[in-house]
Order: C-alpha cells, then structure tokens, then sequence
C-alpha cells in the first residue's frame, strides 16, 4: 500500500473565515482531519463527507489525547495510505508543537506539508484594535509562551532576558499572569505600562480588558483560557483604532464562500 501524507494546517486563530486558500484545498481532499479545540468546528464542514475527523482535544490539563499518542496516530493513519490534515488553531510553528510532530514524521519516513497560519499572537491584538508595532511607539515586538511543560519553569520565558522597550505578546499565560506581572516588573517593565488581555479572539465571545501591569491583573480576575496578553505602550492605541464587534460577526463559513482557484 502508498503511504499517505500529513498536512499540518494552521486553522486561524478563531474566525473560520481568517484560514488560508490552502488550509482550506487542504481540508477538501483530507481522508483524516486531526483536530484542536482551538481550531474552528465549522472548518471541519469543508473535508469531504466521507472524512474521519478525530478530536484530539488539547485543552489545559485536559488533553483528550497526550502528544505521544497524536504523534502516533499521524503516522499510522498516514501509512494506511491516507491523506491526513492536522488542523490547529492559529499557526502550527508558533507554540504548536507543529516542529515536534514534523520530526516524528520525518524519522518515520512519513511525507508531509505544512500550511501556515494566521497566528493568534498577530491577529488578536489586531481584533483588539492594538498594533504590535507602530513608528516612534514600538519598532519589536516579542511573542513569548506563559505556560511550559516544565515543572521547573512553568510560566515560561526567562522573563529577565526579555527586551524592556517594544511590544510583548504572551500566549497561554492567563493562569500565569499575576506570576508573570510581578516578574516583569521586578526586571524592570514600569508599573504604568498599559497592557490587555483579549479572551477568545476574533470570535463572538472576544472580550478585551485593559489596564496597566498594575491593575491588569485584578482586572482580568475570571479571565479563561484562551487569552492572549499584550503589553506595552501601542495597547493606549486602542481607544483610537477599536473596530471590531463581535456581536456583528457572521460566524459561518460554507465551500462557495471562498475562492478556490
């Protein structure tokens, strides 16, 4: 029997509507899809009828399947001659665990593609209204994990060797964040820094809660993942360039929505 191939695609960080042209003729001829929470429900509509869709869950502390056990079941599905999609919320590269799983393919001998992702580290401050970079504000930004698999570090980056100017985006780091705060500004971040919490971006449940490194832990008390944090000077800009409202949000997306050709 041929073997098959595996197709990591990056589902977007929310907004069905936000995946690529490819991650969409990707879905169209899966055979699998392997599939996040974090990745849009809806997408699954674009596979073919006949497609198995296997949830692999990925939640915090509550993973339906652990990384060992996905990572196998790309490669068996795959060597049964299969065309498997591995769908993941935002990009598979950017704390995807998309590199791990392609090492695992390629040690099996397993071809595979990888189509990148509109990553929620760009496009939920985008939704917020808040630019991760802008001239004579903020010239970097850095994008940094709030939660590891390391008992020893669980929230992540070594905050001290991170740069003081420039924009900060924390992915996962909401069950961290008074932790990470405290850590930022013992490394020398100033109190007045103004920063946002944006919870379940691009979508209809988008909540954005603003303050600065010193209330913005109270603030976004309650605040679940998933949660992207921003901090830095270009968050005051939301006031000026907020636009999105989720409550206007068409939250669908069908085949002869999308161009194709």
């Amino acid at each position: 029997m041929e073997t098959g191939k595996v197709i990591l695609v990056g589902a977007g960080p929310g907004d069905p509507e936000l995946i690529t042209i490819k991650g969409v003729k990707s879905l169209q001829q899966a055979d699998v899809v392997v599939y996040d929470r974090l990745a849009n429900p809806d997408l699954l509509d674009l596979a073919p009828p006949w497609a198995e869709f296997i949830y692999v869950g990925k939640e915090p502390k509550r993973h339906r399947l652990n990384q060992d056990d996905i990572n196998l079941l790309l490669v068996q599905k795959a060597q049964e001659g299969k065309i498997v999609v591995r769908l993941k919320g935002g990009d598979p590269f950017v704390f995807g665990r998309g590199g791990e799983e392609c090492l695992v393919l390629a040690h099996a001998g397993i071809p595979f593609e990888i189509v990148p992702g509109v990553s929620s580290a760009l496009a939920a401050p985008a939704y917020a209204g808040i630019p991760v970079t802008q001239r004579h504000m903020a010239t970097s930004f850095t994008v940094v994990t709030g939660h590891t698999a390391d008992a020893d570090d669980p929230f992540g980056a070594d905050w001290s060797d991170l740069p003081r100017k420039g924009t900060l985006v924390i992915l996962m780091g909401v069950s961290h964040l008074p932790q990470i705060i405290d850590q930022l500004i013992r490394d020398g971040r100033s109190a007045d820094t103004p920063a946002a919490v944006i919870h379940w971006a691009t979508t209809h449940e988008q909540i954005v809660v603003q303050g600065t490194l010193t209330t913005i832990t109270e603030k976004a008390q309650g605040v679940l993942p998933p949660a992207i944090t921003v901090i830095g000077d270009v968050v005051s800009l939301r006031e000026q360039i907020d636009w999105f409202r989720p409550q206007t949000l068409e939250n669908s997306i069908t085949l002869e929505s999308i161009p194709t050709d």
